[in-house]
């Protein structure tokens, strides 16, 4: 067994969210046998991601706040403290917290085969996109 060591708060960069974001990494693969990968994100009021998708799936549980997810269908989903809301292999998606509040939820994803494709970032989403709900 082995007590992990605690990592610093990192800010997510502004390529991939607009507003701020913070991440914690909580668990990480020790060897290429292993692939999941765990991390607590802390968002500002009004914080969104941009698009973007992940090869294996993400499980996201939210923790405090609303957190606000949307697809390229044009739907908007809250998912509110103790929700787990799970995106499917390869499906574009964004995550937001509202414009009053802050939204923290920890994150289950997999690395895929090749590194760069675990998680794939296009371009932001639209105020239009946001407002959505």
């Amino acid at each position: 067994m082995n007590i992990e060591p605690a990592r610093p708060t990192a800010k997510n960069p502004p390529e991939q969210f607009a507003g701020d974001a913070w991440v914690d990494l909580i668990a990480a693969p020790h060897g290429p046998e292993q692939r999941a990968m765990v991390v607590k994100v802390r968002f500002a009021p009004g914080t969104r991601t941009a698009w973007h998708s992940h090869a294996r799936g993400q499980y996201c549980h939210v923790t405090d706040g609303v957190a606000l997810f949307g697809d390229r269908d044009g739907n908007v989903f809250e998912v509110h403290p103790g929700q787990t809301l799970y995106t499917p292999p390869g499906q574009e998606h964004w995550h937001a917290a509202p414009p009053d509040a802050f939204m923290e939820h920890i994150a289950l994803l997999e690395a895929g085969e090749d590194p760069a494709t675990t998680t794939v970032w296009g371009e932001h989403i639209t105020d239009e996109e946001y407002g959505r709900r």
